[in-house]
């Protein structure tokens, strides 16, 4: 299989943490041209500090990192307090801070200018709300016959969401960014809660991790320890793990719409059968034992 040249469009968070230690363990497999950041599971200012934060505790200076929207496309900034990913996004476990910075260029231009440049080649891997991506869409409508493939964690096609209108969080937070996404007809595979609940943490596979740890496989496993006292399910790296090993996941061809309307189920997505527009494949079934061998193998590697 021919390497992937990817954008990480993130929210880190520590389930995004390790769907990025995932990628930088796997350079046969995955090329990442740049990471961008978006408000979600924390503000944009620490998101963008834990991509950053990653990226120096694996080594990888050598990848940009680009700030985009602080917010969703319509309505405010969501307010978030502490959640399963803590105040800071990575645990609060006082991971330390980078030394370099962010670069100047804004992520939507980052981008446009980046599938411009190389068009065809580049996947984008949204594993936070769409903002971003949306706003690319919008501002450059070109890029949209350009663009590879968009490989995405969000939203729950056949099962219940995580959120109180029951949407998948990452669609939850920019509805309308997902909705530009979805109607693009941009080649699709979508990693929803439908596969995404059975990549789940257990006991036997934190043991299994914790055998002859390195320090960065120390750090994740304390990451993840937090974040799994309150969401056992590694949704991100399902996305990592798709470009490395399709064959851990199985799915579905199904038309996807998002309910946009505050007054009613706001974010929820939803597979419509015979529906307008391109067909997104949505994973429905995950090989999970193979799934955290996989991430235990290459976490090592780190």
């Amino acid at each position: 299989m021919a390497k992937s040249r990817i954008i990480i469009d993130c929210d880190p968070g520590v389930d995004d943490a390790i769907a990025l230690l995932l990628a930088f363990a796997s350079p046969d497999e995955i090329e990442i041209v740049g990471i961008t950041t978006v408000i979600g599971n924390v503000s944009l200012p620490l998101t963008t500090r834990n991509a950053l934060r990653i990226t120096a505790m694996a080594g990888r200076q050598d990848i940009p990192v680009h700030a985009g929207c602080s917010r969703p496309i319509i309505l405010p900034r969501v307010q978030r307090g502490a959640s399963v990913h803590g105040t800071d996004g990575l645990g609060d476990l006082g991971i330390s801070d980078a030394t370099h910075e962010a670069e100047s260029q804004h992520a939507v231009d980052f981008i446009i200018d980046t599938i411009l440049r190389e068009p065809g080649e580049i996947t984008l891997c949204p594993i936070g709300p769409m903002t971003n991506i949306a706003l690319a869409l919008i501002k450059e409508p070109s890029i949209a016959e350009k663009i590879k493939a968009i490989v995405f964690m969000g939203g729950a096609a056949f099962t219940p969401g995580n959120t109180a209108t029951d949407a998948e969080f990452n669609i939850w937070i920019d509805p309308h960014a997902a909705q530009v996404v979805l109607s693009s007809g941009i080649p699709m595979t979508m990693f929803g809660l439908d596969a995404t609940r059975h990549a789940t943490l257990t006991k036997a596979r934190f043991d299994q991790l914790e055998r002859d740890a390195s320090p960065i496989m120390q750090t994740a496993i304390a990451i993840m320890r937090h974040y799994g006292s309150g969401d056992a399910s590694l949704h991100d790296p399902c996305v990592t793990a798709f470009l490395i090993d399709p064959t851990l996941f199985r799915g579905v061809d199904a038309v996807i719409e998002v309910e946009c309307d505050q007054a009613g189920a706001y974010g929820r997505t939803r597979a419509v059968e015979n529906g307008n527009g391109r067909p997104v494949h949505v994973i429905t079934e995950v090989d999970d034992e193979r799934l955290f061998q996989l991430i235990d193998q290459r976490l090592r590697l780190l």
